[in-house]
Parts: C-alpha cells; sequence; structure tokens
C-alpha cells in the first residue's frame, strides 16, 4: 500500500481502534501494528507518524510490552497516550513509579505552552484520565505542556526528537479538545493532508477478500439482517459473487417477525443465495437453566458453528466463515493485535468459536466501527432502513433476558421490545438514537391492578436508549419524558408479566450499552 499511514502501535489498549478511527475521521488512512513491528515494516507502510498507545501493563512491572525495535531513532512524529507516553518517556531518559493519586475519569487539564500538539486548545480543559502509574521525571530534554493538579506531566514534548507524550485519553468523547489535538498532531505536526476516503478502504477490503479467499472457494455467511452482517455480505458477495452462501440461522432468540425480514430482504432485494435453517429448539435446550451470561454467550457461539458445519457439508467447495464481528466485539473479548488486551465480556462471534472450527475465519469488518461500517454500507449502495438499523446482538435477547431463558420470557419481552421499538419510530426519535431496546429483568416487583395486588408472576423491564459514535464510548440518552411515559404505559397494560418499566441512565463506561 502506497497510502501515507498513521501506525498506531498496540500496548493492549481497550480503546486503540478508537485512536485508529480518530485519525481516519480526519481523512488521514491509519492501521494498528503490534510492538513487535520492525522498522523494515514500518517504512513499508509509509508511515508518516507512528502513535503509541495506553494498556493495562505497567512499564517497569517484569515482561510489560516493550517495543521490540527503538522505533523513536527513525525519526517520525510519535505521540505517546498514557502508557505509550509513559514508556517514550522512559526510554528517552524519564522515570515511570506508582501515582500518589491515581486518576480515573473527568480532571481539569492545565496547559501553559504555545507548542504545536496543543495549540488552540483552552488554558482550562476537561480531559479523561485513566491510569494508576505516571512519570514523576522527565530528563533535561523534555518540555512540560500541560499539567493537572494530581499529575505534573499531563503533556509533554522532546527538545530534539518528534516525541510527544500526553497522560489522558484524547481518543474518548469525554475529552472534548481530543479532536483538536489529534488535528495538531495529524496536520502540524506529522505534514498529513487529510485526502483519505472511505471508498479507499472500502476497495482495500474487496481486494482482501479476493486475494484471502482465491479463485475457487467458497464462502458461508452468518448472516442476521443487521447492518454488520449485511455489508459482510454485500463487501464478500462483490468480492466472489456465486461463490458466497449466507445462513441464516433462527436460533429462537430473535424480535418479532425477524426471520421474515430477513428473508424478503436477502431473497428479493440483494438476490441473495439464502438458506434459512430453524434451529430455536435446539438453542432453547442447551440454554435450559443457564444464567451466567458468558456461559451463554459459548452456547449460542457453540451452537452456532455446529449448525454451520451441518449445512456446509450440503454446499461444495467451502473453505471460509465470514461473520460482521466488528472491532469492539474484538477488543472488549481481549483480541487486541498487541495480545495484551484485559478482557470485559465474550462475544458469541469471537470468544464463543472453538478451536476446531473446521472453516477459515472471514472477518471483513474486523478493524471497524460501527459508524465507520454504516458509511461503507452507504458507498456499497444498501438501503438507508438497513444501514441506519440500530443494532441487535448476536446471541439476541438471551442477553437481554438477566437469568435463566424460558419461553414464556422470551414471548414477554419480544412484546415489550415491539412496543418500545413502535413508539419510539411513531415518535421520531429512532434515528436519534443509537440504540433503543428492552431487557427483562429476574425481579418480582409488588403492584396494584384492578385492584387486587400482583407480586408472584410480574417481573421489571428496564428500557434502554444510548447515543454514541463509536460504541466504544456511549452516552444514555435524555429523552423526552412523554415517550417514556407512553412505552411504560402500554408496556404495563399490554404485556401480561410486566408491572414495573424502569429507565437505565448509565454511561458506558463504566457501564457496558448491554446488560449481559
Amino acid at each position: 500500500m502506497t497510502t501515507p499511514s498513521i501506525l498506531v502501535v498496540d500496548f493492549g489498549a481497550q480503546y486503540v481502534q478508537l485512536i485508529a478511527r480518530r485519525v481516519r475521521e480526519q481523512h488521514v488512512h491509519s492501521i494498528i501494528v503490534p510492538p513487535t513491528i520492525t522498522a523494515a515494516e514500518v517504512r513499508a507502510h509509509h508511515a508518516v507518524g507512528l502513535i503509541l498507545s495506553g494498556g493495562p501493563a505497567s512499564v517497569y512491572a517484569p515482561g510489560a510490552p516493550k517495543l521490540t525495535e527503538n522505533l523513536l531513532d527513525l525519526g517520525l512524529p510519535t505521540l505517546g497516550i498514557c502508557y505509550g507516553m509513559q514508556l517514550g518517556c522512559q526510554m528517552l531518559g524519564g522515570r515511570v513509579n506508582a501515582a500518589t493519586a491515581r486518576e480515573f475519569g473527568r480532571t481539569r487539564l492545565t496547559v501553559n505552552s504555545p507548542e504545536p500538539l496543543v495549540a488552540h486548545i483552552p488554558p482550562n480543559s476537561i480531559v479523561w484520565m485513566s491510569h494508576g502509574d505516571i512519570v514523576d521525571r522527565l530528563s533535561d530534554d523534555f518540555v512540560e505542556l500541560a499539567r493537572t493538579d494530581n499529575c505534573p506531566f499531563a503533556a509533554v514534548k522532546h527538545k530534539t526528537r518528534p516525541f510527544y507524550g500526553v497522560q489522558f485519553h484524547p481518543e474518548v468523547t469525554h475529552t472534548p479538545c481530543g479532536a483538536q489535538l489529534f488535528r495538531n498532531f495529524l496536520f502540524d505536526v506529522c505534514g498529513c493532508k487529510g485526502d483519505w476516503q472511505v471508498g479507499h478502504f472500502t476497495q482495500d477490503i474487496i481486494e482482501t477478500i479476493r486475494r484471502r479467499v482465491g479463485p475457487k472457494a467458497h464462502v458461508i455467511c452468518g448472516l442476521s439482517g443487521g447492518v454488520d452482517s449485511s455489508v459482510a455480505a454485500v463487501l464478500i458477495h462483490k468480492a466472489v459473487g456465486e461463490r458466497l452462501t449466507c445462513i441464516f440461522v433462527d436460533n429462537g432468540l430473535l424480535r418479532n417477525r425477524e426471520a421474515e425480514l430477513v428473508e424478503s430482504t436477502f431473497r428479493e432485494h440483494f438476490h441473495m443465495d439464502l438458506r434459512r435453517v430453524d434451529a430455536s429448539d435446539r438453542f432453547l435446550q442447551k440454554l435450559e437453566g443457564v444464567t451466567d451470561p458468558q456461559q451463554k454467550r459459548l452456547i449460542i457461539g457453540h451452537e452456532f458453528v455446529e449448525v454451520f458445519k451441518r449445512e456446509a457439508e450440503l454446499i461444495p467447495g467451502v473453505e471460509f466463515l465470514a461473520q460482521g464481528t466488528l472491532y469492539p466485539d474484538v477488543i472488549e473479548s481481549g483480541k487486541s493485535v498487541g495480545g495484551h488486551a484485559a478482557g470485559i465480556k465474550l462475544h458469541h462471534n469471537v470468544g464463543g468459536l472453538p478451536a476446531d472450527l473446521g472453516f477459515k475465519l472471514l472477518e471483513p469488518l474486523r478493524d471497524l466501527f460501527k459508524d465507520e461500517v454504516r458509511r461503507v454500507g452507504e458507498h456499497m449502495g444498501l438501503p438507508e432502513e438497513i444501514v441506519w438499523r440500530h443494532p441487535f446482538p448476536g446471541p439476541g435477547l438471551a442477553v437481554r433476558i438477566i437469568g435463566a431463558l424460558t419461553r414464556a420470557r422470551l414471548a414477554i419481552l419480544r412484546h415489550a421490545d415491539d412496543i418500545i421499538l413502535e413508539e419510539v419510530r411513531a415518535a421520531g426519535w429512532y434515528p436519534k438514537i443509537s440504540q433503543a431496546f428492552g431487557v427483562l429483568l429476574p425481579i418480582s416487583t409488588v403492584g396494584v391492578m384492578g385492584d387486587e395486588r400482583t407480586y408472584a408472576d410480574q417481573n421489571v423491564a428496564a428500557v434502554r436508549f444510548v447515543e454514541t459514535a463509536d460504541f466504544m464510548t456511549a452516552d444514555w440518552v435524555r429523552v423526552d419524558h412523554e415517550l417514556l411515559a407512553r412505552i411504560s404505559t402500554r408496556i404495563i397494560n399490554e404485556v401480561r408479566g410486566i408491572n414495573r418499566v424502569v429507565y437505565d441512565i448509565s454511561t458506558k463506561p463504566p457501564s457496558t450499552i448491554e446488560w449481559e
């Protein structure tokens, strides 16, 4: 690839792909690479700058990830973030120790320098901190650019090398000045032009699929009807044509009318080879009595693959299984490029895959965020109602029913979820919300219906609305209270088994979007 690139060196940060995404937002090409990358490989990528990510380790701990080669000697502009700053400062003569006062969350930053990295950033800004270690001593070759009350070196610059470091996280939306800092680094420090477009990336994906699959192999794609698997299917179909067969597994954990919608959309609109498999009884039997969410995901992932294996036997020449895995799925499962990320939760199409899969895995979207997938979908000409459809988790309602699954509880949640989406669309809020759904809680709650006390057979439904650009961070939606009132009234009146509705006002982090 001859495109000038920013290389993001992954030290296991939960937000490493967010860094790459912030770079792409400025129309600059970015690639995530491991710390083992060599100087020759850096040059082969036509790198014009490096960003060293954060990470969960301490730079002074035995076995902490390091750069295999001293890439700081290449003379490329380099930005170290959190762990990346600490590592760079240590390599250049500074000292890192455990902080006396750790910083987690929003912190006030004082900027005291006109250097290009912090240009146009207000002298007093709010930034997001998440660190237990600190650079407590700099060599004389560094200058301080910014500080916080607990961190004297919150932003630094080397006097003679093009190395910059920030202890805070400019990649998360909780740092309002983060986009400006990235613009400063990319354009004023690295000299990038900002002429890279999503169309270039789309073509790269298609070409990568063609090379990997080859001229003869057949691909089967796990199609759910959501934007992720839909975009993956269209990209693969563009690359290999009729050698793609889409298999839709009805696992019994879908929303109302989901299976019918998938069939009509992809057979009639996309004219793809689609095979529907009703495996609902199989999945529900395996999940009977299971309450642990990680176990649910593992079971669903295993059964998903087993069904695919059975169907694949009917299709000659199948070598690849394609999935719509996104980067938030990968990074939350601990599958970072650098191999040091902390696992948050297992995803059914990441952590649930057994070692003896039997297929080569094809995940064309695994380096993308949801908003990037949607832009690719628009570029590929997908209908708006598919591109902008709210996400639905691969394990389906299994992770929206807290506790054990039963057919009765599935029916209750399906009905409640229908009401939520109907009211959200009717009120014009659907395009304003990134994800809207209901969760059924295993809590009996007292109520009064028809002058009678209700308790034993009544449950609580939680309503969750979030807004987000990348699904790595998210905030709850300050929605019209009248909309919430209509949803609550309808659910309590129309859904037998629910007599209380609550609204979830948690952000991500520290919470996740889904409850399980």
